[in-house]
């Protein structure tokens, strides 16, 4: 047995029920007036500004892990001798 949908359909809503959807409404809209109002804040303000010193401690960092990557490829391919003479040995 289905229930259709008409005009002379009724249910029921308590008021605290009203009074809950009401509240989430309000805290819906509110939130998004205020992320609205931050973004247009964000758009307003400048870019930060990377110091010289800040810029020279990340080019650091970078360059220093190439080097560090660097070597562990060099370690690996000479793991990778080692392990095929190994293997040429044994056949």
């Amino acid at each position: 047995m289905t229930k259709e949908l008409n005009e002379n359909s009724n249910f029921k809503l308590s008021i605290k029920s009203i009074g809950g959807i009401a509240l989430l409404i309000a805290t819906l809209c509110g939130m998004w007036f205020t992320l609205q109002a931050e973004i247009a804040e964000a758009k307003r303000l400048p870019d930060p500004d990377v110091s010289r010193m800040e810029f020279d401690m990340k080019d650091e960092l970078i360059r220093q892990t190439i080097m560090t990557t660097q070597d562990d490829v060099i370690e690996i391919k000479e793991d990778l001798k080692r392990l095929e003479n190994k293997i040429d040995q044994l056949r």
